[in-house]
């Protein structure tokens, strides 16, 4: 990942012309979160997807 400001500049070239304020506002609040994820798995680790059911199994299973 670039600097903020490339970042916002490189999502505001795949946005339509047509683009509202807010529909920005919310592409770079999904941006934000995306990167304070990817982030947080790096720093804290993830789980295997066997794991994440395992953790999850009382509220998946019927």
């Amino acid at each position: 990942m670039g600097t903020a400001k490339s970042e916002v500049a490189s999502m505001l070239e795949t946005l339509p012309d047509d683009t509202s304020l807010e529909d920005i506002q919310y592409h770079l609040y999904v941006l934000e979160k995306v990167k304070r994820g990817v982030e947080r798995a790096e720093f804290e680790g993830t789980l295997s997807h066997d794991e994440a059911k395992q953790r999850l199994g009382k509220w998946l299973d019927n």
